[in-house]
């Protein structure tokens, strides 16, 4: 059989006899370390002292304070209303009795005399299922950490990739203002990332033909929700210092679950340096220089 060492139970009877016979009964069948109270207070006050008792043993009939109010005062604290308690009792007499103990936060029913197999039985019952449950929550928060461990790996490996792009990036809310940028974005418009956030994108942001900063986001919505992107726009920053930075733009509308823009995905390309150049009416880019 197994011993169940590291468990720890707590027996509650008023007569010193039965307290005995229950110890020496049950530490010769298991390891656990078995708890002794003489009244319900004695019981709850030890339950204080022990925060990690994994099972009660009560009797009913006890004077002051009998089993069925003892049961209650522990079902109210939060550290022992989960504990299993098995009431031992010699009145068991009726359902309406049985109904009142389960009421309480009863598991089980154990008659006097004590059959001493049956008691052996049902604490290792219990303990095997204290086993269980706790297996059970080790693989849950293993599970738990080492999917946490893969999302702070993926969050910091995207967070590398857009620290380190040479593109700037920008998102919006749905009205145009600047939510979140990367370092590019801070080094091609001259701000702090502090700075951008709250701004207005028409702050920052010109097209061939915008009369009003800002104008232009109604045209953008429209346009995203119909194709969820724009691509390779011929546009212009606005530096801090008020330099025009040429840019090529691009859109991407991010929608949540149901179906309404959430995020604005700006990104651009800086064209500083790069000139545009007419082939069979089309226009392209090419850099400049040698």
């Amino acid at each position: 059989m197994t011993r169940y060492a590291g468990f720890k139970l707590l027996i509650v009877d008023d007569h010193a006899h039965n307290l005995f016979t229950l110890r020496t009964l049950i530490e010769s069948e298991m390891d656990v370390e078995v708890l002794e109270a003489t009244s319900g207070q004695d019981a709850i006050d030890l339950t204080h002292r022990y925060p990690d008792i994994d099972l009660i043993i009560l009797d009913v009939q006890m004077p002051e304070m009998d089993g069925f109010e003892t049961a209650s005062m522990l079902k109210l604290r939060k550290r022992t209303r989960d504990i299993p308690i098995i009431f031992l009792t010699a009145a068991f007499k009726s359902e309406e009795f049985q109904q009142r103990g389960f009421a309480v936060g009863a598991v089980d029913y154990l008659l006097k005399p004590i059959d001493d197999n049956l008691l052996i039985n049902k604490i290792s019952t219990y303990f095997r299922l204290i086993e269980k449950e706790r297996e059970l929550n080790r693989t849950l928060e293993h599970t738990v950490a080492e999917r946490t461990r893969e999302l702070a790996e993926a969050r910091q490996y995207l967070e590398n990739i857009i620290t380190h792009m040479g593109e700037a990036l920008l998102v919006l809310d749905p009205s145009g203002t600047i939510t979140h940028t990367n370092p590019a974005a801070w080094r091609m418009l001259g701000y702090r990332g502090e700075d951008l956030r709250g701004m207005p994108i028409g702050d920052v942001f010109e097209e061939e033909g915008d009369a009003e900063a800002g104008a232009f986001m109604g045209t953008w919505l429209e346009a995203l929700i119909r194709t969820g992107a724009l691509s390779r726009i011929e546009a212009r920053f606005i530096a801090r210092d008020g330099r025009r930075v040429p840019i090529l733009f691009s859109r991407t509308a991010v929608k949540d679950t149901e179906g309404r823009i959430s995020d604005i995905i700006c990104i651009a390309k800086d064209m500083t340096g790069y000139v545009r150049v007419g082939e069979n009416g089309n226009a392209r880019a090419l850099p400049t220089g040698g």
